[in-house]
Formats: structure tokens, sequence, C-alpha cells
């Protein structure tokens, strides 16, 4: 008979620690063992007798698994700690991201086979997420004109930011608004997106720019994709179903997705569409997602799976 395994989760009350702990809370073969939270500690987690503590009384130890939801700056170290006790260990933050971390890049449907059976893996950033598995089949199948520079028009809700307070992100600071920030290529998950396209087809060049949506949770992802002649979204499209053909959590759309079509569930959805130009072929490629399971939890959970060899999809709504 299989054993449930042990699960612990550092910094379990922000945005990304919360979704954590429901998502190991509902599956069938994890069990929360301990949860951190500084200004919490002390205080019971919902009904089940667990009570938060301070990370620094966490039993790394005695748990199979650990989920570090930690502040970038300290979660990494945290992460390091854990596997270092003898568990798995997945950081969330963008503390283990760069090469020469230690750390394998969790990107499962692009490097799966590095994260099965790693010991400490580095969750991707939400917008990095969207924007490696839309690109990844078109610039193998060469269906990209790297003399010209994609463009990335990204939106999130706000649990992106984070659960700090902060007067920008107040609710009437936020609702019936529409902001870029960021811009000019200065947002911190550029130098990721950056390495990931050159470990997938080398340089490649682009221009990011983040804006903020008036709505709790969710990315959408608009890419001006430059492409050489006589390439078509359907050429794309046809790439994507071709690589992404068995992977649960890949959607190729024959529309154009919306946040609706994600919301809640652990899955990037992409889609196509031509765009009519006089003298140069553009694509528009749209890719959206829950910005905390796809973008965070999910797929810290679907690394998780994978590390411990579990199902890969187990505990994860589709």
């Amino acid at each position: 008979m299989n054993r449930t395994l042990r699960a612990g989760i550092l910094g379990a009350t922000g945005y990304t620690g919360q979704e954590t702990v429901r998502l190991v809370r509902g599956h069938p073969r994890l069990e929360l063992a301990f949860v951190t939270s500084e200004a919490e500690a002390g205080r019971p987690v919902g009904g089940n007798g667990l009570r938060y503590v301070r990370a620094a009384d966490a039993p790394l130890a005695e748990v199979d698994v650990v989920f570090s939801c930690l502040p970038t700056g300290e979660s990494g170290t945290w992460a390091v700690r854990a596997a270092a006790a003898g568990a798995v260990a997945i950081d969330l933050s963008a503390d283990l991201r760069e090469s020469g971390s230690g750390a394998v890049y969790g990107l499962p449907e692009l490097w799966r086979e590095e994260v099965r059976g790693a010991r400490l893996v580095a969750n991707p950033g939400c917008y990095p997420t969207g924007v490696l598995l839309g690109l990844a089949p078109l610039l193998s199948a060469g269906l990209v004109d790297r003399s010209r520079s994609v463009i990335v028009n990204a939106a999130s809700g706000v649990t992106g930011a984070g659960r700090n307070a902060r007067r920008d992100l107040l609710f009437g600071e936020v609702a019936e608004d529409y902001r870029a920030y960021g811009v000019g290529n200065r947002h911190r998950h550029v130098p990721e997106i950056a390495a990931g396209l050159a470990r997938l087809a080398g340089p490649t060049e682009f221009v990011f720019t983040p804006h903020l949506l008036p709505i709790r949770r969710g990315i959408l992802e608009t890419i001006y994709i430059p492409a050489p002649s006589g390439v078509t979204a359907g050429m794309m499209a046809e790439a994507c179903r071709s690589s992404y053909a068995g992977e649960a959590f890949v959607e190729v759309h024959d529309g154009l997705p919306s946040l609706k079509d994600v919301r809640g569930r652990n899955v990037v959805a992409l889609g196509f569409a031509d765009v009519e130009q006089v003298s140069q072929t553009l694509v528009l490629l749209v890719s959206a997602f829950d910005n905390l399971l796809k973008g965070a939890a999910g797929q810290a959970v679907q690394n998780a799976n994978l590390m411990l060899g579990l199902n890969e999809q187990e505990g994860l709504p589709l």
C-alpha cells in the first residue's frame, strides 16, 4: 500500500502559501505536517489541530517535501536548508532560478526529466511560465523571425504582487483602473524570461511590459510574434499541439483563450491569430493561466509529484 507523504509549507499565509496549503490538503498522497508564519505562530490552521509555527521551529527533517513560499531574499535559503535536512524542496520565490544556484528549474513540460527525482527545484515565475510555454515549440520549429523582437504585453491580477500592504494595491487604487508597470524591460522577471529563451534557442530579442488588472487572480499575456514570410497562426498552433500532445496542463484552443477558461485550473491555455500586415508577417499568441496555480502553487505541486515519484496530475485541478 502506498504510504502518505508528509509535507511542510514555509510562509503559509501569503497568497501563494494559502493556495499551496489548499492543494496539499486536497492531495490524495500528501499530509500537511507543518505550516509556518511568523505573525500567526501559535494560532490554529483550520480545524484539524494543526497550528502555525515559526520557521525556526519547523521540523524540516521530519517531512518528505517542503514548499518554501517565503519572500524572495529568504525563501531560497530555507529551501536549501530543507533539502539538506533530507526533504525534497521546492522554492517558490525567485532566489534559486538563476543557473548556478544548485536547483533545477522546474518547468516540467520543457524540462521534465531534470525535475523528476531532483532534490531541490526552483519554481518558475508566473509571467515566464506563460511566455516560455507559448514560445518554446515555435522557436524549436523555426517559426519565429529572429531578426525582429517578440513583443509581450502581459496583465496580472493583484494577487501576483503578494499580500503585503501597499498603497498602490488598495481596492480604491486598483478598482476601475488598468496600468502598466516595470516598463522598459525593467520587470524582475525579464532576466528569467531571457535565460529561458536563450536555453531554448539562443539569445532572443523581446520587449516585456506587464500590466495590473483590477481582478484577484489570473494572467493573460498577449504576445506579438514576428514570423518568416508564409508562416501562419495555424502553423504555430499545430506546432504547439504536436509539442504538447499528451500534456495535461497545456491546452491549445481554436480561438483565443480568456481568463474564464483557466481560473481555478492548473493549465496554460494558448491561442493564435493572424495579424494583417502590409510588408511583414506577424502572429498573435494569447497565453492565459491562473497565476496562483500554474503560475505558482499548482506548478509547485506538479513539480513535487515528479520529485516524489507520484503521478504528475495528482491533487491538481484540470
